[in-house]
């Protein structure tokens, strides 16, 4: 049976609509989750990423998903789990999120899948152990 060497969790931002869950209940999925992990894999690292902004600008459910990712920053250990927040990426400077980048301002068109890789191509290769 093949081990992974990283696992790449990016999960949260489908329970933040509305009032499904609290921050604190998408935290606490997310930190049951990488338990699991840890539970059948072993070896493997995980890389959580942040919850992905979300709406055109600023709102309720955005600083929902922050606050979630502040409690899922605090499951990185620095070891076996790491976390990495690339929302910012995806913003202009000004916070907006545009039409260029997820038309739908939830889903990542090509544009925002290249931004998505730029971002965490660096980590992901320390964290698989190549050099660069």
């Amino acid at each position: 049976k093949a081990t992974p060497k990283l696992v790449v969790l990016m999960i949260g931002t489908n329970n933040s609509n509305g009032d499904d869950n609290t921050a604190a209940e998408i935290g606490a999925g997310i930190a049951a989750i990488v338990k699991q992990l840890g539970a059948q894999l072993l070896e493997t690292k995980v890389l959580i990423l942040g919850i992905f902004p979300r709406s055109e600008k600023p709102d309720a459910q955005r600083k929902k998903n922050e606050d979630a990712n502040a409690i899922a920053a605090k499951l990185a250990d620095g070891k076996r789990v790491h976390y990495l927040d690339i929302g910012s990426k995806f913003l202009t400077a000004d916070g907006m999120l545009t039409k260029e980048i997820m038309p739908d301002a939830l889903h990542p068109n090509a544009k925002g899948y290249q931004i998505w890789a730029d971002a965490m191509e660096a980590k992901v290769a320390e964290l698989m152990g190549e050099k660069r």
